[in-house]
């Protein structure tokens, strides 16, 4: 895998590629942030206070109609502050999250041995939040926590009901509860409501900067006033409050304005990418895509199937999907396909196409 993943990445800065986003240099990327800054007249933050930071803080609070935003240098960070300042009012360092949440599976179990969190599982597997799963699990609670969509799981959403259930089931138990939201800019099309309507059901949400928006780094935290005093002091305890965050303050301020009126489309071409999938024996997970993210599954060994992705790349000069692993079904792997800008550029149909004759006509159903 070594080698074949050496290979890709050696092809995919040639190729054309149709998911994700292209491949660029750090020079591009800094030009980009330059020309906006000096257009926009950016000044600098100092510590996270002033600068684009404090704009950057002030528009997403707007956004998602809460009163404070707080800026950090992760989302990894921005979580675990989060999750023990609601704990550490609560009174109880437990916190109900599912089993696949990030901070679960890519964290080190920096939840536990930093924080000191207790975990109790909200959700298993590919199952959605409900108020009668946060019921099930007894005792007091510092906190519960929801991811959406949860990205392990295919991307996958709780419905608008089953959301506005839980909301109200933790306000009237007193569980402060947050929301994983580092893919909530393109969440809201699934459920035809705006961000401040999603953000009202939580009490605080993290919302990530480099994910949809594109930027290079950093996440924010939205959330009361008093809150957002409390994780200020937990980024500075933490090692997040830094000399300067406003190359990745300024990257998150150019991807609310170029990305955030795009993500009904993203979402709406994947939908006819995985239908079009389905024609040529490919499935999918979720099987309509509730974003424009989510996961496709096809016949074969890992190995088999990224030689024949790999050689396809380096020979046509197109990179028709990522890398592919051994999924939980054996003798099927498994994919993400993320839907941005270059995915919409083609056709979808012709992009399923592409697929297939990358994966090979041995692989796939007739």
């Amino acid at each position: 895998m070594n080698e074949l993943l050496e290979r890709f990445r050696a092809a995919q800065v040639t190729a054309e590629s149709i998911f994700w986003r292209p491949v660029s240099s750090p020079a591009e990327m800094f030009r980009d942030l330059a020309a906006y800054a000096e257009e926009h007249d950016v000044a600098w933050d100092r510590y996270g206070e002033r600068g684009a930071v404090e704009q950057l803080e002030g528009e997403v609070a707007e956004l998602l109609g809460k009163p404070a935003a707080v800026m950090f240098p992760s989302g990894v960070m921005a979580q675990q502050a989060t999750l023990r300042a609601w704990c550490d009012r609560s009174g109880s360092r437990r916190v109900a999250l599912p089993d696949l949440s990030h901070l679960v599976h890519h964290e080190q179990d920096g939840p536990r041995r930093v924080m000191g969190l207790e975990l109790e599982w909200l959700t298993t597997g590919r199952e959605t939040p409900t108020a009668d799963a946060l019921a099930k699990i007894g005792g007091r609670l510092g906190a519960a926590m929801v991811e959406l969509p949860l990205r392990d799981a295919g991307c996958l959403l709780p419905t608008w009901d089953e959301l506005v259930e839980l909301s109200a089931a933790a306000r009237e138990r007193g569980v402060p509860l947050h929301a994983d939201g580092a893919r909530i800019w393109e969440s809201v099309p699934h459920w035809d409501k705006t961000l401040a309507e999603a953000a009202d059901l939580f009490d605080s949400m993290y919302v990530s900067l480099y994910k949809g928006l594109g930027g290079s780094s950093g996440a924010l935290v939205v959330c009361p006033e008093d809150l957002a005093g409390e994780l200020r002091s937990w980024r500075q305890r933490m090692g997040g409050t830094i000399f300067s965050m406003t190359t990745a303050a300024v990257g998150g301020l150019m991807g609310l304005r170029e990305h955030l009126t795009k993500f009904g489309d993203y979402r709406a071409w994947a939908i006819d990418l995985a239908a079009a999938l389905h024609g040529h024996g490919i499935r999918t997970f979720p099987e309509s895509p509730h974003i424009a993210t989510f996961l496709a599954y096809a016949p074969g060994t890992a190995d088999e199937v990224n030689e024949r992705v790999v050689a396809f790349t380096e020979e046509r000069g197109i990179a028709p999907s990522g890398l592919w692993r051994d999924s939980d079904v054996p003798g099927w792997v498994e994919t993400e396909l993320t839907c941005y800008d270059t995915a919409i550029a083609h056709d979808p149909a012709e992009v399923a196409a592409l697929m297939a004759e990358a994966l090979g006509p041995a692989n796939l159903l007739p």
